[in-house]
């Protein structure tokens, strides 16, 4: 067997970019006088002539052919831009020169790289049509603003502890908008995947990642507008709050796995609870024939991710606070004043403070299910002053038992 190590291991892998590459190129040629300058044998050529610059005369000769490579594929593109104004080509013929030297040094980087680039020319018109008829103006908006928050806001964001008490890391803070955003596009992607006959509970478990609460008003008032999908509606409320039990689990382990581990049971028992009373109302009461039109938007609400860090950041400084003056009952009142607003803001504070070392992992478990309580008040009075007595009949029994097994989790995690 010919291993890397082998003399001609390094000429063969570039024969090998070359033809896996010309290919592609080869069945898109055409034929005739109209067809593309370079196919099958011309890539081939070109990642072999690669390979004997770069053993002949280094990156020097490598860099001079390549330059005389992209002189004959401008001459070529000028010959055929009015049939075809597409570069592709020519940039891949440029490419597989560079890589074909690339493998004389590097030859599992070289060949990995060219399989990269194959499956690119191949997937031309799935690529295509998704960006043209699958992607839409405000989903690409998403994407963009996702790419900016990660890759261009993330890395500048000091990673320290500031402010009042000592009670804030912007990248910790960051980092949950991150997170916030990451799991609402999930959410979104799978109602878009799943289509419409599920769409009203899928779209309530989607909504729950950026607000449970919201969410089941919005349930209830649906309900109310159309008693017909009471079902579904129900289903969509119930299920947001496996969404909120779903977040408080990723975003307390990426904040502190200490207090993640420390919560496992009861928000296990929660899930659990949500999960089986949602699905019971998606599956019985969802009727085959029922349609839900589901709209494409935005992938996820940037202004309810960056007010989830607002919120975080007054909820970690009044904790901080109550903890200095009143020792733990101070903190189990404010986690129980910020849980009315949301749930998810208290759970990250207690994480941060455990990462920073100002308490136990244990200690943070109380003060998270109190603001897990106090929230799901907020849910119940929501869904009886919005909906109608079914849907309150229906929803406020599921958040109930959500809560009540979220408690038992917690009271057999203390054995």
């Amino acid at each position: 067997m010919l291993s890397l190590d082998h003399p001609y291991a390094s000429w063969a892998v570039a024969l090998g970019i070359g033809l896996l590459i010309g290919v592609d190129r080869e069945r898109r040629k055409g034929e005739g006088a109209g067809r593309a300058a370079a196919g099958l044998r011309t890539f081939a050529i070109t990642a072999l002539l690669g390979a004997a610059s770069m053993e002949i005369g280094g990156p020097v000769l490598l860099s001079v052919t390549t330059a005389g490579v992209l002189a004959l594929t401008a001459l070529a593109y000028f010959r055929t831009h009015s049939e075809d104004p597409g570069l592709t080509t020519e940039i891949a013929l440029a490419l597989t020169l560079i890589l074909g030297g690339l493998a004389m040094r590097e030859p599992l980087e070289a060949a990995a790289l060219s399989v990269v680039v194959a499956i690119l020319l191949a997937a031309r018109q799935p690529m295509h049509r998704f960006v043209r008829d699958v992607l839409t103006q405000s989903e690409l908006r998403s994407g963009l603003i996702f790419a900016a928050t990660t890759l261009v806001v993330w890395p500048v964001m000091p990673d320290g502890y500031f402010g009042p008490f000592a009670a804030v890391n912007p990248r910790s803070i960051w980092t949950v908008v991150i997170l916030i955003m990451a799991i609402s596009a999930c959410g979104y992607v799978a109602v878009r995947a799943l289509g419409s006959r599920y769409g009203l509970p899928m779209s309530g478990f989607a909504s729950g990642f950026v607000s449970s609460t919201a969410t089941i008003a919005a349930m209830a008032a649906r309900a109310v507008a159309e008693p017909a999908l009471l079902g579904p509606a129900v289903a969509g409320a119930v299920l947001s709050t496996v969404a909120t039990v779903a977040q408080i689990a990723l975003v307390v382990a990426a904040t502190s796995p200490e207090t993640a581990v420390a919560l496992a049971a009861p928000l296990t028992f929660a899930g659990v609870a949500a999960v089986l009373y949602g699905l019971l109302f998606a599956f019985r009461l969802t009727a085959p024939e029922t349609e839900v039109p589901l709209a494409a938007g935005e992938a996820f609400s940037f202004r309810s991710a960056l007010l989830l860090a607002a919120v975080l950041v007054l909820v970690l400084i009044a904790s901080s606070a109550l903890r200095t003056w009143f020792g733990d009952r101070g903190l189990v009142a404010a986690a129980a004043m910020a849980g009315f607003a949301d749930a998810h803001a208290t759970a990250v504070s207690m994480a941060t403070q455990v990462a920073a070392g100002k308490m136990a992992a244990r200690d943070a478990c109380l003060p998270i299910l109190v603001g897990f309580t106090t929230n799901s008040v907020t849910k119940i009075v929501l869904a009886i002053a919005g909906g109608s007595n079914a849907f309150a009949l229906r929803v406020v029994p599921g958040l109930v038992f959500v809560l009540a097994a979220a408690w038992v989790g917690f009271m057999i995690a203390l054995r």
